[in-house]
């Protein structure tokens, strides 16, 4: 088999998932032949991580367009943060190199236009790693609809609750500013307005959007009396408490940011209770869709426990999905969040309350419930990481769901999100179709069946 060459720019946290595929089990599809960062001992630190990897060049990010050239390299594969992927998507597609992007697809109107130009200028592809489409149980979920045992969708409610051990994670790094990140709005629930997006295979047409910072940050924390607080986890003060990250704790946190500082600074356990955090934390959405179905949409950022739940509904009946993905967060007996409990069997606690677990149940109107099986996932994402990485590398040989996703299914889910932060702000309801997204307008017109 002849390998692609890859480019890969931003070598953090979300990085290691593609590292790890190129350096085991896609290592006889693909290639690493260049890779950047801003931060170049986190790019020594990953590369040392698979010396399978060989000695591919290093790069600044701002060189993409001429490594590409120089290297023949094919896909770049782009895991920065959010506010940066439109100039290096351009770029690449500009260099002649298809390109693998994390989601979100981008941040804002103006890069939702740009993207839509390259790409229909150049002709070349862009992937949005859309995981959680390939989850087992949201496959069972697509399946349901797909069949017709509900009826036509009349309406989506969708309410998604992260812990305080992800959900805070969102408050301590560069995530927590908005015009970096765009807000939980389109950086986390991209994934989820993608779901139902292709669950239902509608187009959302307007958003109305109510929300606010109410847990973290420095007034949340003055109103409920907590008092100083260490400006970051990693840190022996008497002032770190169970929403402290000591980076000290993970060998792939200490590796890939606290030895790293030293570079450019960049702090990954900052306070979530600190000045300047500028996203919310709770969120709730009204979305029509083009057929007449409309969603209903919450995201609680300081949850005791994660999971979703989602009920569909139909003319013919109604499908309903639980999941709990942990069902507490631990602290170890020093009062440090537990990163990996797996490796700490001793804090375990009886969690038979809130069990890990997944069900889905179907049930037509007049008729009793039915349990869907679903099949077992291994891996990140509920099973979803290792089939998407397939796809992306070996390519995809039978996709009868419609699971891979391109910069099109980018713009859909991200359109609810600039919809919904434009709501946030005006306190209306917004039009998807009076958003300033210039050709990419073609992608979000879906006609209405005939009555």
């Amino acid at each position: 088999m002849q390998k692609d060459r890859y480019g890969l720019v931003g070598t953090g946290s979300r990085a290691q998932m593609y590292l790890e595929a190129i350096a085991g089990p896609h290592a006889d599809a693909a290639e690493l032949v260049a890779v950047a960062d801003t931060n170049p001992g986190r790019v020594e630190w990953s590369l040392a991580r698979h010396p399978e990897l060989g000695d591919p060049a290093r790069f600044a990010p701002s060189r993409l367009a001429s490594v590409v050239a120089e290297q023949d390299v094919q896909r770049v594969i782009i895991t920065t943060p959010d506010s940066t992927h439109a100039d290096l998507i351009v770029e690449a597609v500009d260099a002649g190199a298809d390109v693998v992007v994390e989601k979100p697809l981008t941040t804002t109107e103006e890069g939702v236009r740009r993207i839509t130009d390259a790409v229909r200028r150049t002709g070349r592809g862009v992937t949005l790693t859309f995981n959680y489409r390939y989850s087992p149980r949201n496959s069972a979920l697509k399946q349901v609809i797909s069949s017709g045992e509900i009826g036509e969708v009349t309406s989506v409610h969708f309410e998604w609750v992260l812990d305080t051990g992800h959900g805070a994670d969102y408050f301590r790094r560069w995530h927590r500013h908005k015009d970096r990140s765009g807000g939980l709005l389109i950086h986390k629930a991209s994934h989820h307005f993608d779901l139902v997006n292709w669950w239902i295979d509608d187009t959302p047409t307007r958003v109305f959007a109510s929300g606010g910072l109410r847990f973290y940050g420095a007034e949340n924390a003055r109103w409920r009396g907590l008092g100083p607080r260490p400006e970051r986890g990693t840190t022996d003060s008497p002032l770190r408490d169970r929403f402290s990250l000591d980076l000290r704790t993970d060998p792939v946190w200490r590796g890939l940011y606290l030895e790293q500082e030293e570079f450019d600074g960049y702090l990954r356990d900052r306070d979530v209770f600190d000045e300047g955090i500028t996203i919310e934390d709770n969120l709730s959405l009204v979305v029509d869709y083009a057929r007449g179905s409309t969603l209903s949409y919450s995201l609680n950022a300081h949850a005791p426990w994660e999971g979703y739940t989602v009920a569909v509904n139909g003319t013919r009946g109604r499908a309903e999905l639980t999941v709990v993905e942990r069902g507490s967060v631990l602290v170890d007996e020093e009062g440090r969040t537990v990163v990996d409990p797996s490796a700490r069997p001793d804090l375990v606690v009886d969690d038979t309350a809130r069990p890990v677990s997944e069900r889905l149940v179907v049930q037509q109107h007049f008729a009793p419930a039915r349990e869907v099986a679903i099949p077992d996932g291994e891996g990140g994402h509920g099973g979803g990481d290792a089939m998407l990485l397939r796809d992306v590398f070996v390519g995809v040989e039978d996709d009868p769901l419609g699971r891979t996703a391109d910069w099109t299914d980018g713009v859909r889910s991200m359109a609810v999100g600039l919809a919904g932060n434009r709501s946030l702000a005006t306190g209306q309801a917004v039009r998807i179709a009076d958003l300033d997204l210039g050709a990419a307008h073609a992608v979000l017109e879906r006609r209405a069946p005939a009555s």
